[in-house]
């Protein structure tokens, strides 16, 4: 059921289990004999002899004394009537109610019998009235109202009681000592007195080292005309409590001076002790290594820490976890002496050890199959409970948790502790994941759990940091190209580095820095695609021949926190010499001086061609452009029977040396044109017209991106989606021969609705080179200029179009 009962001596003592009452709040009413309820609270509880203790199995144990305020005495059988209702809410709203009534047998009463309980101190003596007084005929009640208007007319009854303090004696009325927290009864055969420890009257006295609480006191109640006096003095240790080599050591001094007023002689009767209430047998001591010393002046207990019959409970100092040993020992001495006859002393001690720091137990078993960590934390005492964990620095509850991915359980053990496993996917959002080097990956879980003890409601925290290596690491891989003009390097990216960065060494490669040089980066997610000009500042030229230029391009990626370089690609290209020169047809020549590897210390600003004062148009850190006519700049000519060539040179010379440690030669050819002697006569010549002839050509056709053609669309990104009526760009080239002389001229050029060129329909753009005056949008043509990219505009030819489409009736027509 959900209490149990138990009559020990005079103290009953009922518990509640802990599984019929977790997790519920409750309150305790004791029952007097009309029937009322009355609640209890500890003021209450110390008045009226009744002590509520909490275990760490979560039992709440109530004990109550034989004389407490609500039991109803009859002969030898108290009987105690307690009420206790619980709910699932603090308001108590929609409480269920208990009631239990228990009765135990207690005949054997002694002249003086003490407790000292863990929340007050009660003294209980017989009532002995001499034979002459029991002669006295007994006067009307309404006498003792006239002689003592403040005495009760009952027959027997406590009228006042007086407190013996070193100062003065003070008296107080059984009301006024009510109200002051005192417990005062009387029965047919004892007069009793209840001290709370926090009473005004109570003196802290030493004897052998050992504090008391006492309260020295005389009670005086009527007996028919007569009033009597007892002397009602009470004390209880409260410290004599040590704790050396894992050992408790509890020192309880005999014959204690407020407790031995006006004695001469004083002899043990017995003295026995055990736990929870339960007197021990010798054998039961010694299995459990318990030591009971009787000794001349004192009885002392020895209990090694941890041993049989305590528990551990958890405790919380300043946010660290610890656990406290817990005892409730006791110890019942009987004395004989030539005043009392015989007294009997219960002491209730419940032995805390200091607080003791323990270690939480963190375990990372990974499941690797199913991908998830496992981390088990603790063992905790059963007196603990997960309350909420910490997320990315978001609080929640376990059940809230499982959002992000989080399954908590709760795994018990045979002796009631308990420890909690966490279970995390690999791939949750939370887990840091982070590349370790060859093919490993190091995944984190960094969480914080927050715990509750109870009874007391101390919070305390456990950091949990579990990291798992795990061999899944997928490293980005690239492929590199060329163009004729462009180096090109494509990254796969893999599964380690999303947040790693492109440096080209120490720069770091952005959208905007990539801008700046007309550079095109784009990262769709799964690929990374880098584009840089021949001609480009980081660009290094590694070798140079008469017949080709290897030039290479270096991407190293970092990682993003750290900057440590986790990769290096590169992709290498052999180009013409040809790019760095162009021979223009009106005798202009603009060469573009490189900077080979291994040359860093040479300033491409310094370079300069045969005559000296003829210096670069255009610097960077590692080209230097030239622009100059053939008959300017120490340009010499030579001559042979089809061409003409012109040569100079590009040098760099050291200060105050006039031997170059740098030189390119270069040079430009001309056809020579043949001259012959002809007649003329003064007849109108024909117009001129265009020789026919044949050969091979090599032609592009790009798509780009908007007007400024700067970034054209690359394979992958096909096929482009455009909107009705957006525009499209064109660029078509002649990429050979590369022939200053000759023009790129555009007769037609159509749009078709499928891949081949023949196939029907066909809308043309272009007509004889000019627009369809047909379409409502025209072409539009755009002029190109010189740059590093474009040596010979005439080569290339931009348009823009409108997006169409084919219609047939009112339906769209579809490859």
């Amino acid at each position: 059921g959900p209490m149990s009962l138990e009559c020990l001596g005079n103290l009953l003592r009922i518990t509640l289990s802990a599984e019929h009452f977790e997790d519920k709040y409750f309150s305790f009413f004791v029952v007097d004999q009309s029937g009322t309820a009355w609640e209890l609270d500890e003021a209450m509880s110390a008045q009226c002899g009744y002590t509520v203790t909490y275990t760490t199995w979560r039992s709440i144990e109530l004990s109550a004394s034989a004389l407490s305020c609500h039991s109803h005495l009859e002969k030898d059988v108290f009987t105690v009537t307690v009420q206790i209702k619980t709910s699932h809410t603090p308001d108590m709203s929609n409480a269920t109610t208990h009631l239990k009534s228990a009765s135990c047998h207690y005949g054997l009463w002694n002249p003086r019998e003490l407790i000292c309980e863990s929340n007050y101190m009660e003294v209980s003596v017989r009532r002995e009235v001499p034979q002459t007084i029991k002669d006295f005929v007994q006067d009307e009640p309404e006498d003792w109202t006239l002689v003592f208007p403040e005495a009760k007319a009952e027959e027997a009854s406590i009228w006042k009681i007086v407190f013996h303090q070193p100062e003065e004696k003070r008296a107080l009325l059984v009301s006024n000592a009510w109200s002051a927290g005192y417990g005062l009864n009387i029965t047919a055969s004892r007069v009793l007195l209840r001290v709370p420890y926090t009473a005004a009257q109570v003196q802290l006295l030493k004897d052998q080292g050992i504090t008391f609480s006492v309260l020295r006191s005389s009670t005086f109640y009527k007996y028919q005309w007569v009033i009597l006096m007892v002397d009602t003095a009470v004390a209880c240790p409260i410290d004599g409590v040590d704790y050396t080599n894992k050992t408790i050591t509890w020192t309880v001094p005999k014959y204690i001076p407020p407790l031995s007023a006006g004695v001469t002689s004083c002899k043990d009767v017995l003295v026995e002790a055990g736990v929870d209430l339960r007197k021990l047998s010798a054998k039961e001591m010694v299995s459990r290594k318990y030591v009971l010393l009787n000794e001349l002046k004192t009885i002392t207990m020895k209990i090694p820490i941890g041993a049989e019959g305590g528990y551990y409970k958890t405790s919380v100092s300043n946010g660290q976890l610890g656990v406290k040993y817990t005892i409730n020992l006791f110890l019942e001495h009987q004395w004989e002496d030539n005043k009392w006859r015989l007294t009997k002393q219960i002491i209730i001690k419940q032995i805390e050890t200091p607080f003791e720091q323990a270690e939480v137990a963190i375990t990372n078993n990974l499941n690797l199959s199913a991908r998830l960590m496992n981390v088990t934390v603790g063992t905790f005492l059963p007196d603990v409970e997960l309350v909420n964990l910490t997320i990315e620095g978001v609080a929640m509850a376990a059940p809230e948790a499982v959002q992000c991915g989080y399954l908590i359980h709760r795994t018990r053990y045979a002796n009631g502790s308990k420890a909690y496993v966490v279970q995390v996917p690999l791939d949750a959002p939370s887990i840091q994941k982070e590349y370790m080097g060859e093919d490993m990956r190091a995944y984190t879980l960094n969480v914080t759990l927050t715990f509750i003890t109870y009874p007391s409601s101390e919070t305390f925290v456990v950091p949990v940091i579990a990291l798992s290596a795990v061999k899944d690491a997928v490293l980005p891989t690239a492929r590199g190209f060329c163009d004729g003009k462009n180096l090109h390097l494509i990254l796969t990216h893999g599964n380690v580095d999303q947040n790693w960065l492109p440096f080209i060494s120490d720069w770091h490669l952005t959208q905007e820095a990539a801008q700046k040089y007309n550079y095109i980066l784009r990262d769709n997610g799964t690929h990374l695609a880098i584009s840089v000009p021949f001609l480009s500042p980081h660009v290094s030229y590694e070798g140079f021949h008469t017949s080709a230029i290897k030039a290479s391009f270096y991407l190293t990626l970092k990682d993003g926190i750290t900057l440590a370089q986790r990769r290096d690609f590169s992709v290498s290209c052999v180009f013409s010499p040809s790019e760095l020169i162009q021979c223009l047809p009106n005798g202009t020549v603009i060469i573009t001086a490189i900077r080979l590897v291994g040359g860093e210390n040479l300033d491409t600003a310094l370079l300069v061609l045969r005559d000296r004062q003829c210096k670069p148009s255009l610097v960077t850190e590692k080209t230097a452009t030239f622009k100059f006519n053939v008959d300017t700049c120490g340009t010499s000519r030579k001559f042979n029977s089809t061409a003409i060539m012109y040569e100079n040179e590009v040098l760099y010379f050291r200060p105050g040396n006039d031997t170059p440690i740098y030189q390119l030669k270069f040079l430009c050819s001309y056809a020579v044109e043949q001259t012959a002697d002809v007649q003329h006569e003064s007849k109108k010549s024909p117009p001129p017209t265009i020789k026919p002839g044949f050969g091979c050509l090599a032609l592009s056709l790009k798509l780009f991106k908007d007007k400024s053609y700067s970034e054209p669309y690359l394979e992958s990104e096909y096929p482009v989606i455009k909107y009705l009526r957006e525009a499209l760009y064109f660029e078509v080239e002649l990429l050979q021969p590369k022939d200053a002389r000759l023009d790129l001229n555009l007769d037609d050029c159509w749009a078709t609705n499928a891949q081949s060129q023949d196939s029907l329909p066909q809308w043309h753009i272009l007509i004889h080179g000019c627009e369809n005056n047909k379409e409502s949008y025209r072409t539009v043509f755009h002029k190109v200029n010189y740059d590093l990219r474009i040596k010979f505009p005439q080569h290339l030819k931009r348009f823009a179009v409108r997006m169409l489409t084919f219609v047939q009736g009112t339906s769209l027509l579809q490859e």
